[in-house]
């Protein structure tokens, strides 16, 4: 285990390594001059960028200039956005968590749905129901999530009127940002009604969560509907079966403990999935996400905000694998066996 989580740490840090130079390659990539690209600072005079260039080694070589890049990477100093003026580091601090929380409740109902009917399903491999679930799974994979989220907008907001159409909460509620979590700083919130902010909040959640938790859901169908057919047709459960054990007790003590270690890796894969369709959704809905805050900053032109996002998005995602790979790992150590024999 300890050679494993050495192998993790160095990918993880020669990845991000390899993110940070392409981050601090694109100063010099986008138009215009590489030291307001990099500080997102507009000097006033020729003292003012003297003293920047100095500040932030561009007159250095380009290693020297990357070393400096990690340095004030490493002590939060993200630089500042053409638009707003403010820090990066704040900006973000805000909207990750925002991205986060939507793609954190996709997946609680992609695994509360998707693993439950994925079993029934393989356990009814080949029948009518089967045929019927594996159907709807595919078709409900194959929407593009902009037009998923599009068709949503069109019959429950603007022709129901059942949900809001846009924003995190209602405009009457000033909820302070402190985990940003919006459920969380509701309930950590003062001076507000609580029950109705959650109301108005969930409300706002149920159209982004289903849009992004409807695809991600009929992932995770066909992934454990694959796991259970593999597992029920493996030799230890004809064995299991030749003992007399009941189908129960073959269900929850060999089929569903078995099916479920495969699923954890795949989940893994589909991270990146959910969070670039929560970035999508997130346009279309007005959520106050990281996917929102980089199309702003892409339609404005702000490039130090695009340079930090984009590092920030890539770490997310590489962080996230990772951290699922390796607690497979753990829970299923037999891999490394497998992964490192010889034949």
């Amino acid at each position: 285990m300890i050679n494993a989580l050495s192998r993790y740490t160095i990918l993880f840090t020669l990845t991000l390594l390899v993110l940070a130079l392409l981050s601090f390659s694109l100063i010099y990539m986008f138009p215009g001059d590489p030291l307001i690209n990099l500080t997102g600072l507009v000097p006033q005079n020729d003292i003012q960028r003297e003293a920047l260039i100095k500040q932030f080694k561009l007159d250095q070589p380009y290693p020297i200039q990357f070393y400096h890049y990690l340095q004030q990477l490493f002590s939060g100093n993200w630089g500042y956005s053409f638009i707003s003026g403010e820090s990066l580091r704040d900006e973000i601090g805000i909207a990750m968590p925002a991205t986060f929380e939507l793609s954190t409740y996709a997946m609680v109902i992609a695994v509360i749905i998707g693993v439950p009917v994925g079993c029934y399903a393989g356990l009814r491999s080949y029948t009518a129901s089967d045929y019927a679930i594996n159907t709807a799974s595919i078709f409900s994979y194959s929407f593009p999530v902009f037009w998923l989220a599009l068709i949503f907008i069109l019959f429950f907001s603007l022709d129901a009127g059942m949900v809001p159409l846009s924003g995190r909460i209602s405009l009457l509620f000033e909820v302070p940002n402190k985990t940003g979590f919006i459920l969380i700083d509701i309930l950590l919130a003062e001076d507000i009604n609580h029950s109705l902010a959650l109301k108005d909040a969930i409300k706002h959640l149920i159209l982004p969560t289903i849009t992004i938790g409807l695809i991600s859901t009929a992932a995770m169908i066909r992934i454990t509907r694959r796991s259970v057919i593999d597992v029920v047709n493996s030799p230890y459960i004809t064995a299991a079966r030749s003992r007399g054990l009941s189908k129960r007790q073959i269900f929850m003590r060999h089929i569903l403990r078995n099916a479920l270690l495969p699923i954890l890796p795949l989940m893994a894969i589909q991270v990146t999935t959910l969070i670039t369709n929560a970035m999508i959704v997130e346009t279309l809905f007005s959520w106050p996400g990281i996917g929102n805050w980089l199309i702003n900053a892409i339609n404005q032109r702000d490039y130090p905000a695009l340079r930090i996002g984009m590092l920030a998005v890539s770490t997310m995602v590489i962080t996230l694998t990772i951290l699922i790979d390796f607690f497979n790992r753990l829970i299923d150590p037999s891999r490394e066996k497998f992964e490192r024999g010889t034949i």
